[in-house]
């Protein structure tokens, strides 16, 4: 089966977290696109819910929120995601890869929108103790 690390971003407290998503916690994120909002409790996290806000491949390459599909293209990008220009006016074709997530996806990027009962941080303190 397929593996993801996702990279839960906590807008309240500035901090981010990281998961290992496997065997049917990563099968909810096939087929899901960046922007759309996901029950956390696939991912032992009851009561939270997440939206996807990118991605990247094996190789790297990030995944753009306006690019439709699953497929990795070659864009003439001059902002955005996959891109950072070293002047004014610069335009680069890059490599970039569609909003649906797949299995070709190693990282995925979440953030909490919607926050259970119990605090955030207490589900992964056991974790950082053991650091």
């Amino acid at each position: 089966m397929v593996d993801f690390k996702i990279v839960l971003s906590d807008p309240q407290s500035g901090k981010s977290y990281k998961l290992d998503a496997t065997g049917g916690s990563a099968g909810a994120f096939i087929g899901k696109k960046i922007g759309e909002e996901i029950d956390a409790g696939v991912l032992g996290l009851s009561g939270y819910s997440i939206a996807i806000t990118g991605g990247s491949d094996r190789t790297g390459i990030p995944a753009r929120r306006d690019l439709p599909g699953m497929s990795r293209r070659r864009l003439l990008l001059a902002k955005g995601a996959g891109f950072a220009p070293t002047y004014d006016g610069e335009r680069r074709r890059k490599s970039v890869r569609g909003n649906e997530i797949t299995t070709d996806f190693v990282q995925i990027n979440a953030k909490v929108v919607k926050y259970g009962d119990k605090e955030l941080r207490s589900f992964f303190e056991s974790e950082e103790a053991a650091e």
